[in-house]
């Protein structure tokens, strides 16, 4: 059977928390899928935390999943970590 694409991404989203490091390109990444207010209060708590002036923070992408959640990767830069 295949895997439906939440399954997919909440796997992706494992792999990324537990390896803890930079990708290759330096960044740092998180994964949450959250209801949309819940996804906004996170981003907004992300950029509170990890400022874009000093960490190159962004929303990295981000999708509405069936039933209204939102799934969103976070990117930053480990400065000062």
């Amino acid at each position: 059977m295949a895997d439906r694409p939440r399954d997919l991404a909440e796997r992706m989203a494992r792999r990324r928390k537990a390896a803890g490091k930079p990708g290759g390109d330096g960044y740092l990444r998180e994964t949450f899928t959250l209801p949309r207010a819940a996804a906004r209060e996170r981003a907004q708590a992300f950029f509170a935390r990890y400022p874009k002036a000093g960490y190159m923070s962004e929303v990295e992408t981000w999708r509405e999943l069936p039933g209204g959640e939102i799934e969103f990767t976070m990117r930053r830069l480990p400065s000062a970590d």
